[in-house]
């Protein structure tokens, strides 16, 4: 069992940035794939990001490569992402996910706002 809770997120303005975390409960969370996703209103939930057990393979969505970085502290059960060169089209609830595969996700975190104005 994971508990995932994300950090507050907030209003920036487009260039800006924003760092999000996501603090797991649990025994599972080093042998854990950790992941970012984001739902806009009006639309599906997408992938943002992804982190292997160890961090060192990740994965990103196009529209945010060069932008975002996800990491992961397994000493203190934290992934983070740090959002660069915020647009607009960024603003979304953004969730943390965890699972025990590439693209299976068992737990999901409550989710955050996020927003960019231009």
């Amino acid at each position: 069992q994971v508990q995932l809770v994300e950090s507050a997120g907030g209003l920036v303005q487009a260039g800006g940035s924003l760092r999000l975390s996501c603090a797991a409960s649990g025994r599972s969370f080093s042998n854990s794939i950790m992941g970012w996703f984001r739902q806009a209103p009006g639309k599906e939930r997408e992938f943002v990001a992804s982190i292997s057990r160890s961090g060192g393979i990740t994965n990103y969505a196009d529209s945010v490569k060069g932008r975002f970085t996800i990491s992961r502290d397994n000493a203190k059960n934290t992934v983070y992402l740090q959002m660069n060169s915020l647009k607009p089209e960024d603003t979304a609830v953004y969730f943390c996910a965890a699972g025990p595969y590439s693209r299976v996700w068992d737990y999901w975190g409550q989710g955050t706002q996020v927003t960019v104005s231009s």
